[in-house]
């Protein structure tokens, strides 16, 4: 569903699912696509619950739930689902993303430091400079060119993020490699996983296919070499993986072995270019369909930078650009389910919790939800200008303690990236093509998003 108006935009998005819906033909559909099985009354500001073959599943709806899950007794909720530890332990091993107990207490202030916003200045120069080179290389294109915009981005985010984090050129053939990686990885990876369903609490170990593993080796074979450079002490040292050796060095107690430090490597990789390419992907959809906002974020553009490349010291000044960031984020949340297994029996609302049970929330649900947003399906910038939202009502980066440690990085490199390239570049979704959002494991467009590409 989408309606594009002379000053509005109804943002794309799938119908409710509407009809009888069964326990299997439930879990067919999420297989298929998490956003297609969600009723209207699924959308309401409230928890709800259902049991599939016995298995208690909350989706929590309700900010003071979320709280209560994220923040208040997040020690009841910080292990992930079988279907995501499963889902993600081929690739990713015990990375902070789905590690939890002593591993994510032992790394998450490492990782945290690392990506710290005060290394942003540092950082920023590096994002500067890989979108600048985008920038060159799409001057050379023929004027209305047409290029798949989740690809370029993905290129773009892989190039910054291998730059800043492993201090190395990834370069054309090695993005290509991780990107392609990835994406197989997303098609091929089963994100339900039916062994939880059916009596096992840890769920069973994914399948891996030869096609799944050839995805994996393409990924791990680009991080390890990376790794490889910096153990040897041929790394940037002002990259995030040399100040993980260095650290680790002077830490044993951290206990990252060159096995570890390549999971921990890839899940700020995988986090880091993923998310992020997925956020510009959508902020190019909605404004390519809402000229009225861009006209305001190039007049925003033009009066803090002039003429000149903007700068990530000029990020904090571009608030327009920050608020459409920030829709598409409310709008299409990259990873749109945050899932947990509940360790102890508790209570949510008027809904009691078993051990073990699936506790989702979905920021996908939570962010359209007409008890908490004005006309939710609606891509409004502004609602973000002049106030935050209401607490745990907005959870993009996931929140509490084991809120997204690059929610900085990514929001700077987000802002900086479109600005870049908005102020030099128009683009445009192709005629006769229409957004459909899936999600797998992170929300994309399904089949990519072509654009046109013309210099201003």
């Amino acid at each position: 569903m989408e309606e594009i108006g002379e000053d509005y935009l109804v943002a794309a998005h799938p119908r409710p699912f509407e009809g009888e819906r069964g326990h299997l033909k439930l879990l067919l559909q999420a297989r298929r696509d998490f956003l297609e099985v969600w009723r209207q009354s699924d959308y309401a500001g409230q928890n709800s619950q259902i049991s599939i073959l016995g298995r208690q599943i909350i989706v929590v709806n309700a900010p003071e739930s979320v709280k209560q899950v994220m923040a208040a007794n997040h020690e009841n909720y910080e292990r992930k689902t079988p279907q995501m530890r499963r889902a993600l332990e081929f690739l990713l091993g015990d990375g902070l993303f789905i590690s939890d107990g002593e591993t994510w207490q032992h790394r998450r202030p490492l990782v945290s430091n690392i990506v710290h916003k005060n290394r942003l200045p540092v950082f920023g120069k590096v994002m500067e400079s890989v979108t600048a080179e985008m920038a060159l290389r799409w001057s050379h294109l023929e004027p209305g060119a047409t290029v798949n915009a989740l690809y370029e981005m993905a290129a773009l985010t892989a190039e910054i993020i291998s730059r800043t984090a492993f201090g190395n050129d990834l370069g054309a053939d090695s993005a290509k490699e991780v990107i392609e990686g990835f994406s197989g990885y997303q098609k091929l990876i089963d994100s339900i996983n039916i062994g939880y369903f059916v009596g096992f609490d840890d769920g069973l170990p994914i399948w891996r296919t030869p096609k799944l593993k050839a995805s994996v080796a393409r990924i791990h074979k680009v991080i390890d070499r990376v790794v490889d450079q910096h153990l040897a002490g041929k790394g940037d040292q002002d990259a995030m993986i040399d100040i993980m050796v260095r650290r680790t060095r002077r830490n044993p107690n951290l206990k990252l072995d060159k096995e570890a430090m390549r999971n921990e490597a890839a899940t700020i990789f995988m986090a880091g270019h993923e998310t992020t390419a997925a956020t510009l992907t959508w902020a190019w959809y909605l404004i390519s369909s809402a000229p009225w906002a861009e006209e305001k974020m190039l007049e925003e553009i033009a009066r803090v930078c002039g003429d000149r490349a903007p700068t990530v010291e000029d990020v904090p000044q571009l608030d327009y650009c920050r608020a459409v960031i920030e829709e598409t984020l409310r709008l299409y949340p990259p990873v749109p389910i945050l899932g947990r297994q509940a360790r102890e029996a508790d209570k949510l609302g008027d809904i009691d919790v078993q051990p073990a049970s699936l506790v989702i929330v979905v920021p996908w649900l939570l962010h359209r939800s007409p008890d908490l947003w004005e006309e939710p399906n609606r891509f409004m910038p502004e609602r973000f200008l002049d106030r935050r939202p209401t607490p745990y009502t907005y959870v993009p980066f996931a929140a509490g303690p084991r809120i997204c440690a690059g929610l900085q990085f990514g929001l700077t490199e987000s802002i900086l990236c479109l600005a870049t390239l908005a102020q030099r570049f128009k683009v445009r979704v192709a005629d006769g093509f229409h957004a459909s959002p899936v999600c797998r494991l992170t929300l994309r467009p399904a089949g990519g998003l072509p654009v046109t590409i013309t210099p201003r």
